[in-house]
């Protein structure tokens, strides 16, 4: 399921153009006031990142008040759908491209692109205020989300658990949240039980576990941060006794296992050669810390950073 939701970009004293992205990449002129350039830059993917995307975007628009900015959040496939087929300059996305589907596809297309990290993130796994799980083993979740499950209660899971009904929510199958959850609990992308209520949407899935007394559903940690006074917090162990919850320091250092993530932007080879792109994603950079907080999403660790400026440089060589 895709639902493609594009969002207007306001900045301080401009509202940047909003629509669906029309084919090709980013018009470049360079005669704009402010930084100096001009033109359009379409942005589409994952809702996980586009918090970032949409902070990133309000800030270079006050330095570069000539550039137009779209940020579509169709899920990290429906976005990689879009950039392989070179409707967008660049591609938010919550897992790395699937190199058995998407990247042939942009191949096909003569797209190149480069993997840029941006961020980190952790799954957040949340309930409706009233139904109290304080921690699930992945083992439990497994039970709870797996291919065939037919857990109906949450005690069927664990006998201390409530007597609800199961009420579950979560992302779409177009959604790299979703990949990546299914990889890590049930063990294989793709592999869920289907008698959930899907959105690529968080709003939609914090609507409906904030909603059903029994609700319970997963998303980026960076979405919960701004939601947690709606929903319970679950935390996640690998092991049994090994309940940790997701914080900027545990989806850091790696010990909020195994639902920590690097959030990433692939824009295209073609789109870096362009002055206003090559500008937004060394911005995306230059600032991230800043940027990362204040969209409240987990900073990259100064390694990370050295490695994601590194791999920028490769795109923006080879755009030449």
């Amino acid at each position: 399921m895709t639902s493609s939701r594009w969002i207007a970009v306001i900045a301080s004293s401009s509202v940047l153009a909003v629509g669906v992205a029309a084919c090709g990449g980013g018009d470049d002129t360079t005669s704009g006031g402010g930084g100096g350039v001009s033109g359009s830059i379409r942005i589409d993917g994952s809702s996980t990142v586009g918090p970032l995307t949409q902070a990133v975007a309000e800030k270079f628009k006050e330095e570069n008040p000539d550039v137009d900015i779209t940020v579509g959040q169709s899920g990290t496939g429906g976005g990689f759908e879009k950039f392989c087929a070179g409707e967008t300059d660049i591609s938010d996305a919550s897992r790395p491209i699937k190199p058995d589907e998407e990247a042939p596809a942009c191949k096909k297309k003569g797209v190149t692109y480069q993997e840029v990290q941006v961020a980190n993130d952790g799954i957040a796994v949340v309930t409706n205020k009233d139904l109290k799980i304080d921690c699930m083993t992945v083992a439990q979740l497994k039970k709870l989300w797996d291919k065939g499950s037919t857990v109906k209660t949450y005690n069927q899971i664990d006998p201390s658990f409530p007597n609800v009904p199961v009420k579950l929510f979560g992302p779409g199958t177009d959604s790299g949240t979703f990949d990546f959850f299914t990889d890590k609990i049930n063990g294989e992308e793709d592999r869920s039980r289907s008698d959930y209520s899907p959105s690529e949407d968080d709003n939609v899935t914090l609507t409906g576990v904030e909603g059903s007394k029994g609700g319970l559903g997963y998303f980026g940690f960076s979405y919960y941060e701004g939601a947690k006074d709606k929903v319970n917090l679950v935390k996640v162990a690998e092991k049994p006794g090994d309940c940790v919850a997701p914080s900027t320091q545990a989806i850091q250092d790696g010990s909020y296992k195994p639902l920590s993530r690097p959030l990433f932007m692939y824009p295209s080879e073609k789109s870096l050669a362009e002055k206003q792109v090559s500008g937004f994603m060394d911005f995306v950079l230059k600032d991230q810390a800043e940027i990362a907080k204040e969209s409240q999403i987990v900073p990259m660790t100064s390694e990370q950073l050295t490695n994601a400026n590194g791999e920028l440089k490769k795109g923006e060589s080879a755009a030449g």
